[in-house]
C-alpha cells in the first residue's frame, strides 16, 4: 500500500467561548491515500468541517499533528504553510466565495495570481490564461468566461470555484459541503464533476452531511461529537 498523502494523529481542536471550552475534535486518527476519494460524513456540529480545515492547514490544532507527504504541516513556518495551501491544496466551499467584481475567467485565475509575483504572472499570462480557459471549458463554462458571478446559477458558480481550485494542479482537492447550497439535480451534476476528476487521479477529501452524497466516494468516515465513529467502504 502506498504511503498516505495526508495523515492525522491524535488530532484535537478546542475553542474558547467566554469561560467555557468547546471540544470540537477529540483525538482523531485517520489517513488519506494518494488518489483516494474520501468522504467525511457527520451531522452539523460533529466537527467535520473543522477536521477538513486542519487537514488543509486553514486552522491549527490544539494538539496532535497533520502530515502531508510525510511532513508535519504545523512544524512549517506560516509562509511555508501558505505555499502548501496555494500550490498543493485546492479548496471548494459551500458558498463559492467568488469575487463579484471579477469575471468567470479572472476568478479561475486567482490562484495563479496568488502563486506568482506580479512580474511572473505577466510573464506567464498567456499560458495561465490558456489553462484557465481549458479548465473552464472542461467544466462546461466556456460560454460564460466574461460573465460575473451575479449572472450565474448556483451550479455554475460552483463550477467556477472548482476551476479556481484546480488552477495550480493541486495534489489534494478539499471540498466542504460542495453540494450543500444546491438543489438535488444540480448537486448531482457537481458530484459528477468530482467523480470525473477522481477518475483522472485527483485525490479528493469531501465533507458532507448527506449520506447519499458520501456514498459516492471510495470510502466514508463518520464523525460524531468530534470522534471517528466508523470507517467503511462507500456503497457502489
Amino acid at each position: 500500500m502506498a504511503d498516505p498523502i495526508i495523515s492525522c494523529r491524535n488530532l484535537s481542536r478546542s475553542f474558547k467561548m467566554g469561560e467555557a471550552t468547546i471540544d470540537v475534535l477529540r483525538g482523531v486518527d485517520m489517513a488519506v491515500a494518494p488518489g483516494e476519494f474520501l468522504a467525511i460524513e457527520g451531522r452539523s456540529g460533529s466537527g467535520k468541517s473543522t477536521l477538513l480545515h486542519l487537514m488543509g492547514a486553514l486552522d491549527e490544532p490544539t494538539s496532535g499533528s497533520v502530515s502531508f507527504d510525510g511532513r508535519d504541516l504545523f512544524s512549517l513556518s506560516s509562509t511555508e504553510r501558505a505555499k502548501v495551501r496555494n500550490i498543493s491544496f485546492g479548496f471548494v466551499f459551500q458558498f463559492y466565495h467568488l469575487l463579484p467584481e471579477l469575471t468567470v475567467q479572472q476568478n479561475a485565475e486567482i490562484s495563479a495570481m496568488v502563486r506568482y509575483s506580479r512580474r511572473e504572472f505577466r510573464k506567464h499570462r498567456s499560458t495561465l490564461t490558456a489553462r484557465a480557459v481549458q479548465i473552464l471549458d472542461s467544466l462546461g463554462m466556456s460560454h460564460r468566461l466574461k460573465h460575473r458571478p451575479s449572472q450565474l446559477s448556483g451550479g455554475e458558480r460552483q463550477r467556477v470555484a472548482i476551476a479556481r481550485a484546480l488552477m495550480n494542479e493541486p495534489r489534494v482537492l478539499f471540498a466542504d459541503e460542495p453540494t450543500g447550497n444546491l438543489d438535488v439535480d444540480t448537486g448531482g451534476q457537481i458530484m459528477s464533476v468530482l467523480e470525473g476528476l477522481h477518475r483522472q487521479g485527483q485525490t479528493i477529501v469531501m465533507v458532507t452531511h448527506d449520506r447519499a452524497i458520501a456514498r459516492q466516494a471510495d470510502r466514508v468516515v463518520v464523525l460524531k461529537n468530534g470522534r471517528m465513529e466508523a470507517n467503511a467502504a462507500a456503497a457502489v
